[in-house]
């Protein structure tokens, strides 16, 4: 897990970034190797909009991709696992609930099925009149 201090956080208030068992396996292989976890020349990172991430991305074919949006997949991607949106507001680092929905809307795939659940159960219920009658 991360700490962030209030003077390096956004908004000014301390929190901490769990991390997953995949999240930690990288960054336990990046410590091995020197003192920081993010660095060049063993000297830390201060930014992350930097050439390096630059260049990761267009080798990956996210050229278009910025490092905000990762904020936004990783909202996505806890909302589709079903985290509540209390806990991804914390994970997130939102004190407004309004926020956190922005960077956790639904995917429209996944709206489109909602929606669907509704004509089998439309089904479901026109068999059960047949039946009745």
């Amino acid at each position: 897990m991360f700490l962030i201090p209030e003077e390096r956080a956004k908004n000014g208030r301390e929190r901490i970034v769990p991390l997953n068992a995949i999240a930690r396996s990288i960054i336990d292989s990046r410590r091995r190797r020197g003192e920081y976890v993010f660095e060049l020349k063993s000297k830390r990172l201060s930014r992350m909009n930097n050439k390096a991430w630059r260049k990761a991305r267009e080798a990956a074919g996210l050229k278009g991709v910025r490092v905000h949006d990762l904020r936004h997949t990783f909202g996505k991607r806890l909302r589709a696992a079903g985290v509540s949106l209390e806990d991804r507001q914390d994970l997130l680092g939102h004190h407004a609930g309004r926020i956190t929905s922005h960077y956790s809307q639904a995917e429209i795939a996944n709206l489109i099925e909602c929606v669907e659940l509704l004509c089998e159960d439309k089904k479901k219920s026109e068999l059960t009149l047949i039946r009745c009658a």
